[in-house]
């Protein structure tokens, strides 16, 4: 019931921030969508709490379950622009995605995970988190992108619009993704080391063809990628925000490739 308490503030403040894009950003549309979104990033983190609760597992194992603590994870990572006033407008891209993730695992049924998996307790949570983590910041750059994306278009046709006051400035949308970049790729390091180092350590074996493991680096390589692309001027500023568009739906498209091949549980996700 939580689940979609969550879901319909995060569909409320969706249309308010549509509303607010439409009407140029006056008003105070924008700052209420950004309140009831956090509104539904609390009811979602007690959804999961209970599921914790009443389960004695964390949400971290099985498809449902993961997909909704990663779209509470990207939530946070909207919750964590707070202090950076109106850049916490990338909510409108931002939440659909989180719309998407949690409607599917409510619609799949958010369920304990059946049997029981060799990497699991603490490493595993650790594990997880992190790579989630630095989803989440891939997301958020992601986000960030688009905006900038769709803002210089606006300046370079001089359609000084709605949308041209709606969205954030060029430099603020490019700072937001660089330190999304930054702050994911660092997470995600951390994750699939700790993964590999834990698989080394007690399997004495590494498996690079593991669809996780081939996942993991090639997410590992965008992030590297899209950083890379980023650079000083306006062209490498635009010229990183496409990459990381392009590189998010790689990683999206891959992960959804790997899953289908993948036979039984090669996921956590």
């Amino acid at each position: 019931m939580i689940h979609y308490v969550a879901l319909l503030l995060y569909i409320s403040a969706l249309t308010l921030w549509v509303r607010s894009l439409l009407s140029g950003g006056r008003g105070k549309l924008a700052a209420f969508a950004f309140g009831i979104a956090a509104a539904g990033v609390f009811a979602h983190a007690a959804a999961l709490a209970r599921f914790t609760l009443l389960h004695g597992e964390l949400p971290l194992v099985g498809l449902a379950p993961s997909l909704s603590t990663l779209a509470l994870v990207i939530g946070a990572g909207l919750l964590a622009t707070i202090g950076l006033g109106e850049v916490r407008r990338v909510g409108i891209v931002l939440i659909p995605l989180v719309i998407l993730m949690e409607g599917l695992a409510v619609a799949l049924g958010v369920q304990p995970a059946e049997g029981v998996l060799d990497f699991q307790g603490a490493w595993f949570a650790l594990h997880v988190t992190l790579a989630f983590a630095g989803f989440g910041g891939m997301a958020v750059a992601f986000s960030a992108a688009v905006l900038y994306l769709l803002q210089f278009s606006t300046l370079k046709a001089k359609r000084l619009g709605a949308a041209f006051r709606f969205l954030p400035p060029l430099a603020t949308l490019d700072r937001l993704g660089r330190i999304g970049l930054v702050a994911g790729l660092i997470a995600l390091t951390l994750g699939l080391a700790l993964g590999w180092a834990w698989t080394v350590r007690f399997r004495n074996s590494f498996q690079p063809t593991d669809p996780q493991v081939i996942w993991g680096m090639l997410t590992w390589t965008v992030f590297v990628s899209a950083l890379v692309m980023r650079g000083r001027g306006s062209q490498h500023e635009r010229r990183g925000a496409l990459a990381t568009v392009v590189g998010f739906t790689v990683v999206v498209v891959s992960y959804v490739v790997l899953r289908l091949a993948a036979s039984t549980g090669g996921f956590f996700l």
